[in-house]
């Protein structure tokens, strides 16, 4: 007890003493950061343009509306040019569009605690009201390449029909007429294998046919048609002294759109996975019977009839499984009554939209499951061969918008490619480490293939670093020069209307 009495006593003549301490500590001071002037090397960006399709319009969320169309990269950087930017707004931040009270285009997603969701609400912006002019953003969703020099766009693309100066223009002479003196050229191409995608590849590969008036929707453009157009697109904007920055095209199976929904989303007990494996036995053997004919009789080798019928046998067991799909490029083995079937691949990419399909019951009974007893159709998934097709014509693009960035000096280019390649794995903005992942990644939007605003905050950005590298402006070294990740949001409330 002594001791306890004397180490009171010692922390009370401590904390005595310490009164008499002066314990403020002087204050020490942040250390001031010079400012740095913005150097815009004579740019003139009094008149500056954007010209593109859904990015450059700001799409996000599988829409459009007020805040994305704000968060814009072409307004984002219109306000580091200190320059007027007049865009062609949405009635609201509900998304969609309505043609005599009837909604014809979905309002935006947002994340309903599990998922994308469509937002329960009626669009209030009217397609056929045509807005007054002049505009800077000719962002046009849906656009491909050789649709902006088309006249009367307007009437087939009601995005482009709300701001076209009139109902014979034209995307890129709306765009002329501004007479800019500065402009951006964005995912030229995107769209020319964007639709192909989304449809899972039930398009068609359009190379070596150059007429694209006869393209469907869903068709890759052939790489001479997109040099043709994207060339002479870039020669008319700097023919009169613009200066301006194109992007490459991403390859865009590296989106979320195509990189969420596993190979293999199907779980099944042990019972279930016997049973529906017995349902797929006759069709094991029947393909069995069938490449054993075609190797006795053309000259289709064993191995490769192997290699064929391990592809093509279906097997379901307890835990994760493939799902049941339709591949055209299997061997055709229509005259033995076989269809084409198979299971996916890790290979494989299933859509984003497929996840609302897999795991259904067609006309609601219970044993034909699509993805299970029932095979997914060529429309959600893209195949290996499919992606190789997108992949080869987005190359050549590249090739393209490469050759003529470095043949013209009024024109910088940006990797957009470089940097959602990068993003795969996670690519730094600020304090932020942004991925390509639905949700959580920062950088796709809700609907898989879109931007964020903070996503756009960064391409806007990767524009800026282009402008300094080709011209000598300083907006990566000045003071405010780039945009902010922290001042941009990932996703927007469903409050927002």
């Amino acid at each position: 007890m002594k001791n306890y009495k004397y180490i009171g006593l010692l922390l009370l003549s401590i904390g005595v003493a310490s009164c008499d301490v002066n314990n403020e500590l002087d204050i020490i001071e942040a250390e001031a950061i010079p400012e740095v002037a913005l150097n815009t090397n004579g740019l003139d960006f009094s008149t500056y343009i954007s010209v593109g399709a859904s990015f450059t319009a700001g799409y996000t969320d599988g829409a459009m509306f007020i805040a994305a169309q704000e968060n814009s990269f072409p307004n984002i950087l219109a306000g580091k040019f200190g320059t007027e930017f007049i865009q062609p707004l949405m009635n609201d931040n509900i998304g969609g569009l309505v043609y005599g009270g009837t909604a014809v285009q979905p309002p935006r997603f947002y994340f309903n605690g599990a998922g994308p969701a469509r937002l329960p609400a009626m669009p209030t912006t009217e397609l056929t009201t045509v807005l007054s002019g002049p505009f800077h953003n000719f962002g046009a969703p849906g656009a491909k390449s050789f649709h902006l020099g088309v006249p009367g766009y307007g009437a087939l693309n009601p995005y482009f029909g709300r701001m076209a100066s009139s109902p014979s223009a034209s995307v890129l002479g709306d765009a002329l007429a501004t007479n800019p003196t500065f402009f951006t050229l964005s995912e030229i191409g995107g769209n020319d294998v964007l639709g192909y995608a989304l449809s899972g590849g039930s398009g068609v590969d359009q190379t070596g046919n150059f007429d694209p008036s006869s393209y469907g929707g869903s068709d890759i453009t052939d790489p001479n048609v997109f040099a043709s157009v994207f060339s002479g697109m870039v020669s008319a904007l700097t023919a009169n002294g613009a200066k301006g920055v194109v992007a490459n095209v991403p390859y865009i199976t590296d989106l979320a759109n195509f990189t969420t929904v596993p190979y293999n989303p199907v779980p099944l007990d042990a019972a279930t996975a016997g049973a529906v494996s017995g349902a797929f036995a006759s069709y094991n053997g029947g393909i069995q019977q069938a490449f054993a004919y075609l190797v006795a009789v053309t000259p289709m080798t064993q191995e490769m009839a192997d290699a064929e019928i391990a592809k093509r046998t279906i097997s379901f067991s307890a835990g994760q499984n493939a799902v049941l799909l339709v591949d055209e490029y299997l061997t055709d083995l229509s005259a033995f009554g076989i269809p084409s079937y198979r299971q996916s691949a890790a290979d494989d990419l299933l859509l984003l939209a497929s996840s609302t399909v897999i795991g259904t019951t067609v006309g609601g009974n219970p044993q034909y499951i699509n993805g299970v007893t029932v095979p997914l159709g060529d429309q959600w998934v893209l195949t290996p061969e499919e992606q190789s097709a997108i992949m080869t014509a987005t190359d050549a693009y590249n090739t393209t918008i490469a050759a003529v960035a470095s043949s013209n000096p009024n024109v910088a280019l940006v990797d957009f490619k470089g940097v959602l390649t990068e993003a795969s794995s996670g690519i730094q903005f600020d304090a932020y480490t942004m991925t390509t992942s639905l949700v959580t990644g920062g950088l796709v939007s809700l609907d898989g293939v879109h931007l964020t605003a903070r996503g756009y905050a960064l391409m806007a950005n990767k524009i800026l670093a282009a402008t300094d590298a080709e011209f000598g402006s300083n907006f990566t070294s000045a003071t405010n020069g780039l945009a902010k990740a922290g001042d941009y949001p990932t996703n927007y409330s469903a409050m927002l209307r």
